[in-house]
């Protein structure tokens, strides 16, 4: 990652992942500082039973605080928000989460696609959207819909996910501002919070 590349007046973070993407989330948000000006939104696939273990590891390991989301839950810079189990999560207008239950996308619900165009409407050039480590193609249309919107393309390095075919498959069909290791999607989100340094 270049120094020139910083990113400027990102509102949203958006992450999704499937298999494998946990430990990658877990050695990305243990180590973010507070948060300024944007907030970070997850989009994992989970269990229906899973409820809240993901929510309560990040409120465990990390300093950023979580917001549980509900229907119409407020976005506000600062925060974590995690999609729930059996949901797919939408952006509204006037910064609010929505939820809805209709059929899944690629098997899932929550669906990555459904969620990374859903944000690419509503902050364009504003959003900076990652994708993780998976077994199967969603995400990639949900990135091609941000580059669309001129938001910011982030993919982990297939090298390092642990399952290395969502990010293939999303380079493979996108243009990645980046490829990044771990370590290097956590510089890149210290440098979105710290822009001046």
């Amino acid at each position: 990652m270049e120094k020139s590349e910083v990113i400027s007046g990102c509102k949203v973070v958006i992450i999704g992942g499937s298999a494998g993407s946990l430990n990658a989330l877990m050695q990305i948000l243990p180590e973010l500082p507070i948060l300024n000006g944007f907030a970070i939104v997850i989009v994992v696939h989970r269990k229906n039973t899973d409820e809240q273990t993901l929510e309560d590891l990040i409120s465990l390991k990390s300093s950023v605080p979580l917001k549980i989301v509900e229907d119409k839950t407020p976005l506000v810079p600062g925060f974590v928000y995690v999609a729930p189990s059996n949901y797919h999560l939408l952006f509204e207008k006037n910064d609010l989460l929505a939820l809805d239950t209709s059929e899944k996308i690629n098997f899932s619900r929550p669906s990555i696609d459904v969620s990374f165009e859903s944000a690419a409407e509503i902050y364009g050039e504003a959003l900076v959207g990652i994708l993780l480590s998976g077994s199967n193609t969603d995400g990639t249309v949900g990135l091609q819909a941000i580059q669309a919107h001129g938001g910011t393309v982030v993919v982990q390095s297939p090298l390092a996910a642990e399952m290395p075919f969502m990010p293939n498959n999303a380079i493979l069909y996108t243009e990645p501002h980046f490829i990044l290791q771990n370590h290097e999607i956590l510089r890149l989100i210290v440098s979105i919070n710290n822009p001046n340094n």
